[in-house]
């Protein structure tokens, strides 16, 4: 199985939406670094997807090692401290993918090699793997969790889920 590191994005509204464990189901294990745990368990609160994630036993939180800090801090100029922090653990850990949902972030991950796929892309491999029924219900329960999406991407993706069914 390929070597996975998330940002919360990807975490938290997939958890919103009752598919975290999709995550499991295609790629065995998910690490985080520390500043990504923090964002989705410690300021989630009591909150249920907060929760979920916090229990899931398939998701494991890294620490970025000292001789990489300095990557994470030049980074903070442009993107916030888990997409940082999971930036510099992808490359730290040589992972085969990251999660990423933000644009200024996934330009960064670029810019380092890095393969990339965020929330849609997961529905899409998903559904495209059969782990998944009901995938336009998702992308309009993603949008109505308060998941950010481009009217015309998301037209784009629900032709594509169609042509799926």
């Amino acid at each position: 199985m390929p070597k996975v590191v998330s940002n919360s994005s990807p975490l938290i509204h997939l958890s919103k939406i009752g598919l975290l464990d999709i995550l499991e189901e295609l790629f065995d294990d998910i690490i985080i670094p520390e500043a990504v745990y923090d964002e989705c368990v410690v300021e989630g609160g009591d909150r249920k997807d907060a929760r979920n994630i916090e229990q899931a036993g398939w998701i494991t939180t890294k620490t970025i090692e000292k001789e990489n800090l300095h990557l994470k801090r030049a980074f903070l100029k442009d993107v916030d401290v888990g997409e940082s922090e999971a930036i510099v653990l992808a490359l730290q850990e040589s992972a085969d993918l990251i999660l990423l949902d933000e644009y200024d972030a996934r330009e960064l991950a670029r810019n380092h090699d890095l393969k990339i796929t965020g929330v849609i892309g997961i529905l899409l491999e998903a559904k495209s793997l059969g782990k998944l029924e009901n995938a336009k219900n998702h992308l309009e329960n993603l949008k109505e969790s308060g998941f950010w999406i481009d009217d015309e991407l998301y037209e784009k993706v629900s032709d594509q889920l169609d042509k799926m069914e």
